[in-house]
């Protein structure tokens, strides 16, 4: 199963969004890493490394982040680990995250996420 990472510059923002995926996908491979080690704002390598570790298999992991230096800190993880199939999907955080986790319990492969993603991104909210 696809594992997944959420980043956020908050570690209850990225907490919040793994306890609502898990409500309707209770057996996904899901993590946080939210906020920096000392529970302040921001983004951590070192968690984004972890959480990249725990929930990583052979049909790889997608990360989901929020803005800024969540995407340079989780370009900088996946640099790190060039061997690992790793992708960063660019879209709304919550939504993406829900459908990933919902999909990926599914058996949805790496690529089938990624063009489900795609949509999600495009989709209007009203």
């Amino acid at each position: 199963m696809v594992g997944i990472v959420i980043v956020s510059h908050s570690q209850k923002l990225a907490e919040s969004v793994v306890e609502l995926t898990t409500m309707m996908a209770a057996d996904a491979k899901i993590k946080a890493a939210g906020g920096m080690d000392d529970g302040n704002f921001g983004t951590s390598f070192e968690k984004i490394q972890r959480a990249v570790e725990e929930v990583y298999s052979d049909d790889g992991v997608i990360i989901l982040m929020d803005m800024g230096s969540a995407v340079m800190t989780t370009e900088m993880v996946i640099e790190m680990m060039p061997e690992r199939k790793i992708k960063m999907i660019d879209c709304p955080l919550v939504e993406g995250a829900v459908s990933a986790t919902v999909s990926a319990v599914c058996g949805a492969s790496m690529e089938q996420l990624e063009e489900e993603l795609e949509k999600v991104a495009a989709t209007k909210k009203f």
